[in-house]
């Protein structure tokens, strides 16, 4: 069985900062202590000076395979994601096929088990017509299911609100959702289309994707939660209005709402569309300096429970279209966590919390079985950061199989030196292992 000790590194871990050594044998954390000894059948990475975290497991990815592998790949995204510190994932079922049956399901998993770099789990899709497939769902092995309540990207808009009420009755695990009124979207993008044409100036989109439409389709969504007992967790809050809808008055394992905020939300603006362009088009839409602001606030004080990335890759090409035609998304593992870290040096969050957010909460949430924690016994996957090198994302270090980010030009203070997962070193410095460690995650239900 192979060792590896990860000697004098500070373990962020359970809202403490404390420095210990952690002992690898196979794939699992064996020994956490002060000291522990040396021996010769030890592989050891001092890492003293740097911080030692659990691995991150984001919540929503958007990897394209099925049916849109020339923007990317469960291969080339897995991989960027050991660079960014993610050890795990969840991806989204707008592929094509989609994710809405048995068959696509297995199909899909077959695809991770052969290319996938880290560890990973699938959401099921649901749809207006699928619901005895939702229900044959095994719970050991699918985090949740995927509803969107605007239509986003693809053709799987969940709107009769009988099926609606249907599926948050029976679905007994969590059911994660976009929420964005489909009516208000499309009239607010007559409005301007009317006045503009395809080649809408791209400052209108949070505009058009509004903060009523948001607003609207999560107040719903919630409604029907509290009066079917559905346990609804909100993706990618956008608006400080929407930040209300949320509590912090018990602890996230007693919540049946919960919440998401994605990087992008946390690190752009509408300022930041003058420079960026379709680069940052998102939906739901980057909004205003203070929608920002509150997300951030609702972040720090729990009402937030989690951190994640809606990474969501297009080609350049595609991205560049005008308005009405390029896609909404854009790439972000790789540099979701070094944001975090720079977001620490700026006061704006600790370190713990961004544990909290990014690694333990996800496990909380999603009942992952021992992972997103430093502790014994549990599968070691592990991320060492360097909180004091800095890096410069450039077109020529993405690994992106889009080769670009909406990060190009900005330096990050904070870096990922290594990344263990299952016990293998996968990243060292910038250089990766030959063969992939990942596992289909279970989850304890």
């Amino acid at each position: 069985m192979n060792k590896l000790l990860i000697r004098g590194a500070a373990v962020v871990n359970e809202g403490n900062i404390v420095p210990l050594d952690v002992l690898i044998e196979g794939e699992r954390i064996s020994t956490i202590a002060p000291a522990i000894t040396v021996s010769n059948d030890m592989e050891v990475i001092d890492a003293h000076g740097k911080h030692l975290l659990p691995g991150c497991i984001d919540d929503q990815v958007h990897f394209r395979e099925p049916g849109l592998t020339h923007k990317a790949t469960i291969e080339t995204e897995s991989k960027a994601c050991i660079a960014g510190g993610i050890t795990s994932y969840f991806e989204m079922p707008n592929t094509n096929p989609q994710t809405t049956n048995a068959d696509a399901y297995a199909k899909k998993l077959a695809i991770a088990a052969e290319t996938s770099w880290v560890n990973y789990g699938f959401m099921f899709g649901g749809t207006n017509d699928n619901l005895e497939q939702i229900k044959a769902i095994d719970p050991k092995k699918t985090p949740a299911l995927k509803l969107f309540l605007g239509s986003s990207t693809g053709n799987m808009l969940v709107d009769d609100p009988k099926t609606l009420k249907e599926i948050f009755t029976a679905f007994k695990l969590p059911i994660a959702v976009h929420c964005e009124d489909e009516q208000t979207v499309k009239n607010n993008l007559a409005t301007y289309k009317l006045k503009y044409g395809d080649d809408i100036p791209i400052e209108y989109h949070p505009d058009i994707r509004s903060e009523e439409a948001c607003y609207l389709s999560s107040s719903k969504a919630i409604a029907l939660a509290k009066e079917t007992g559905a346990r609804l967790h909100v993706f990618h809050l956008s608006t400080a209005k929407e930040t209300a809808l949320f509590s912090n008055e018990l602890p996230l394992s007693q919540k049946q709402i919960t919440a998401e905020v994605c990087i992008h939300h946390l690190w752009f603006s509408d300022e930041d569309y003058a420079q960026k362009g379709t680069h940052i088009k998102w939906n739901p839409a980057v909004k205003t300096a203070h929608d920002r602001d509150e997300l951030w606030n609702a972040l720090n004080d729990d009402r937030i429970d989690i951190i994640a990335t809606d990474h969501a890759p297009h080609t350049i090409e595609e991205k560049s279209q005008v308005y009405t035609k390029a896609p909404s998304g854009g790439p972000m593992v790789q540099h979701a966590l070094p944001v975090m870290l720079d977001c620490v040096q700026q006061g704006k969050i600790t370190l713990e919390k961004v544990v909290e957010k990014m690694c333990h909460n996800p496990a909380i949430l999603f009942d992952i079985e021992h992972r997103g924690y430093i502790r014994e016994g549990y599968f070691a996957d592990l991320v060492l950061v360097d909180t004091n090198q800095s890096q410069t994302v450039t077109r020529d270090n993405v690994l992106y199989k889009c080769g670009w980010s909406p990060l190009e030009g900005t330096t990050l203070k904070g870096t990922v030196t290594h990344t263990i997962i299952n016990g293998e070193i996968l990243y060292n410095q910038g250089v990766f292992a030959s063969t992939a460690k990942a596992k289909q995650l279970t989850f304890v239900r």
